[in-house]
């Protein structure tokens, strides 16, 4: 895949399914009566329904199906509250997958309108619902159940829980039950026993089933979704790039038994291995590949391809996607087909494994045809499909897009191809980790985690044009009264969670101060400000415990977290980047919260840090307790420095020598020229990150442009998307790397801040050595678009903003500026 094949496949427009319903801001919720206290309405009739006695059972899948004859001319909707997880049809077709994810005892209502998928006549909606029932950093623990109805205006055409309009039940008892997890962090994997039409009762309103008794359960607290709905495009794989068949050995030497399969007990919820029906994971070590052949042959949609016992063939989609894995498969004997997949090929061939998940589907299939697709999404570059047994046919691979639909109003194009690439990879990385909140990965875990929402928030500001997935992210937090498993005063490390170990990252929860300090300006919100003010509150009252004599946080429980390098080993006993971040959390909730007195405590610790860390050179880790008395070590790292700089400990006026020395010999190319070769490097989370920052808050922009590149131009020139770390050992599609979309807005076209809440523009020129920029950003009037060019010598631009946005205008290129063309009807000129 080359650079113009990426751009151009992250650059398509696609249309967009469904409309929202929204709340006023932190509007309380309603219950199942209907209504919230700002008067809008979820349901009219429907209760929420489960199979009888079975609401806590792990792992149980179940069928809602309605039949109805729509009435002529008018909208008709679908509304769903689920838990855990649900995908609907209309006549056979998908539709849609949800909910948005929502705090404990909260659940969000999806409205989707289905009108233009109905036929005349006999209708009908099916709706699957997984009730997982353990704890995961994924989805919550709680008991399952099924709210919907179909509406016609006021015209009820089905229910759930109403007798004359009701959905009848059937348990899907094709999906395997006793699995295992897929992976730590996530629900079960997925395995299937398929008989031919399976699946017909989705489609076929005359085919009838024996109703399985259902409940009604508990009222339900219900909010809204919010958040866009996504969208459903399907992608194809671009080649075929490898065939060839296998071996099965009946032993293996050590078999890969991953903790979320050894570890199951009382804080780690699922089935134990002696439970467990099938384990894919364990079949598929035993498989090894031989007679193999590479190809480059394009994929075609319509052309199927045999997979006979003991074959295998391998798909490249071209770059990292997230969604639904799909084909279609006619089998003519019996048949055990398993597709595998991952973001990156290892030795040639998919390791399942490599991402410490099960990246497995398993069928038995008996004879017949199949339109085959995953229940939950994944994220993959590459699948393969492998039979062990039978003779089947595979035709219409597909990965269909589970992704936030609000990308494209944004635009970024300048004469650097490999920002051009950046961009484009920053813009994919986004889309597919902030569908219904902030995730860190799409794929090993799709949670909600502090820090890495700090970073990617920026980039929500900069594509949307608003701050919708950060509203529902910040009430996510705000909604509970008080974390389970956790200390009082202390906020989850990544959330909606379940957290039964008690584990949590301290670090993180000062990052939720920070942020929340940045999305007030970016959204105007105070009403939230207000609502969190009392979990600010206990959570320095939390942290008050900890401060020693000197006014330092020491000894800080559970896991204390800098970032994915050696600086994460010098955590204790007072760990002085912690205290860095301590002291400008205090300060901005100081400052949010009118708090003189945080404001006054946080230049204390900063003062005691830089007493005690700065030995001279470098600032120092941490330090230790002997006989009493707190000891700095002598272990540096880089992280540690930009903690200071960026979290202002230190300046470039206060400490210049160090200054100079990070700027000019740290990096990217420190690997390369062995400088300071005793302080460990850092990592991209997040320690390369501040140091991005750092460059831009200074002014050295262009050599900020240039490190970008040495950073992440090979990531994105790899899988399309950007990584969780410098190399390929963990997640390759990583949310808070997309923070690249903010830098090249705010330091290359020179877009520093767009302020629709404030309707204020500061564009910012800068030592960027590009011949050409252009960019634009929506906000809530319309969009703010900025251009400009390099020509004899100046910078010609023009910007439009719309009526009534103030203007500054900043230069720091050392070249005029001058303004090109005329001011639209609609807008306002420089």
């Amino acid at each position: 895949m080359n650079r113009r094949q990426l751009l151009a496949l992250c650059g398509s427009s696609i249309l967009v399914r469904g409309g929202g319903i929204s709340l006023a801001e932190n509007a309380p919720p309603a219950t199942a009566a209907g209504r919230d206290a700002a008067g809008q309405s979820f349901f009219q009739a429907a209760k929420p329904v489960w199979p009888s006695g079975r609401e806590t059972e792990m792992n149980l899948f179940v069928g809602f199906r309605a039949n109805f004859t729509p009435p002529q001319g008018k909208p008709v909707v679908l509304r769903i509250a689920a838990s855990t997880v649900y995908r609907f049809f209309v006549n056979g077709e998908f539709v849609g997958f949800g909910p948005a994810r929502g705090a404990h005892g909260y659940y969000r209502v999806d409205e989707w309108d289905v009108t233009q998928d109905l036929a005349d006549g006999d209708n009908v909606v099916a709706i699957e619902v997984a009730g997982y029932n353990i704890n995961s950093y994924y989805i919550l623990n709680q008991p399952s159940f099924l709210q919907a109805e179909i509406a016609a205006g006021t015209e009820i055409l089905a229910a759930t829980g109403d007798s004359g309009k009701t959905f009848e039940a059937k348990l899907l008892s094709q999906r395997v039950q006793k699995v295992e997890r897929y992976s730590f962090q996530r629900a079960f994997s997925e395995v299937y026993h398929f008989q031919a039409g399976v699946d017909d009762w989705r489609s076929h309103p005359k085919l009838t089933f024996r109703p399985e008794p259902c409940s009604v359960t508990g009222e339900k607290q219900l909010i809204s979704r919010r958040v866009p709905y996504p969208r459903f495009n399907q992608r194809q794989p671009e080649q075929r790039i490898l065939q060839g068949n296998v071996t099965v050995s009946r032993k293996i030497a050590k078999l890969w038994k991953p903790r979320f399969l050894t570890d199951i007990g009382p804080e780690l919820l699922g089935f134990t291995e002696q439970q467990l029906a099938e384990v894919p994971a364990y079949e598929l070590q035993r498989v090894a590949n031989r007679n193999t052949t590479k190809l480059k042959e394009p994929y075609s949609w319509t052309s199927p391809f045999p997979v006979s016992a003991r074959s295998f063939h391998i798909f490249d989609f071209g770059t990292d996607l997230t969604g639904f894995i799909g084909a279609r498969v006619k089998v003519r004997t019996p048949t055990r087909l398993y597709l595998t997949f991952d973001e990156m090929l290892v030795n040639g061939d998919i390791d399942f494994k490599r991402l410490d998940t099960v990246n497995i589907i398993a069928y038995e299939l008996a004879p017949g045809s199949y339109n085959l697709e995953s229940f939950e999404p994944y994220t993959l570059r590459f699948l393969k499909f492998l039979a062990l047994q039978g003779d089947c046919e595979v035709s219409q691979i597909h990965l269909r897009e589970y992704v936030n639909p609000n990308v494209w109003s944004a635009h970024f194009d300048s004469s650097d191809d490999g920002l051009n690439l950046l961009f484009a990879a920053g813009r994919e990385t986004f889309r597919q980790n902030s569908v219904d909140l902030f995730m860190d990965c799409p794929s090993r875990e799709r949670a909600g985690w502090l820090c890495d929402s700090y970073f990617t928030s920026r980039v929500e500001h900069r594509l949307s044009g608003g701050s919708t997935v950060e509203d529902v992210f910040f009430q996510n937090f705000q909604l509970p009264k008080s974390f389970a498993h956790l200390p009082e005063g202390m906020l989850p490390m990544c959330y909606p969670a379940d957290h039964y170990n008690g584990r949590f990252i301290p670090n993180w929860a000062l990052w939720f101060v920070l942020q929340l300090q940045e999305y007030l300006g970016r959204s105007g919100n105070h009403e939230m400000l207000s609502a969190l003010r009392p979990k600010i509150v206990k959570l320095f009252d939390y942290f008050r415990a900890f401060l020693n004599k000197d006014g330092l946080l020491e000894n800080l429980k559970s896991w204390v977290f800098i970032e994915w390098s050696a600086a994460n080993n010098y955590t204790q006993d007072v760990n002085y980047p912690t205290n860095m971040l301590y002291a400008a959390a205090l300060e901005a909730a100081g400052k949010m919260y009118e708090m003189p007195a945080w404001v006054e405590q946080a230049e204390a610790v900063r003062e005691a840090i830089r007493q005690q860390s700065f030995d001279g050179q470098f600032f120092v880790d941490n330090a230790v307790r002997k006989g009493g008395k707190l000891v700095p070590t002598r272990y540096r790292t880089e992280t540690c420095q930009y903690y200071a700089f960026y979290l202002g400990t230190a300046t470039p006026e206060t400490y210049g020598k160090l200054w100079n020395v990070l700027v000019k010999d740290f990096g990217p190319s420190r690997k390369m020229t062995q400088r300071y070769p005793d302080v460990p490097a850092s990592n991209a989370f997040i320690g390369n990150v501040l140091r991005l920052e750092l460059l831009s808050r200074y002014g050295s922009c262009q050599q900020l442009i240039d490190e970008s590149r040495k950073y992440l131009l090979h990531m994105a020139e790899r899988t399309g998307t950007l990584w969780e770390n410098i190399d390929t050992r963990a997640s390759l599609d990583h949310g808070f790397a997309s923070h690249i979309v903010n830098v090249l807005y705010r330091d290359v076209l020179g877009l520093y801040r767009v302020d629709w809440v404030n309707r204020q523009v500061h564009v910012r020129f800068t030592d960027a050595a590009l011949d050409s920029c252009e960019g634009r950003v929506p906000v809530p009037e319309g969009a703010v678009s900025l251009r400009w060019k390099k020509e004899d010598d100046k910078i010609s631009y023009r910007l439009d903003v719309p009526a009534g946005y103030g203007i500054t205008v900043e230069n720091k290129s050392g070249l005029p500026l001058e303004m090109m063309g005329l001011p639209s009807d609609k807008a306002k000129d420089v």
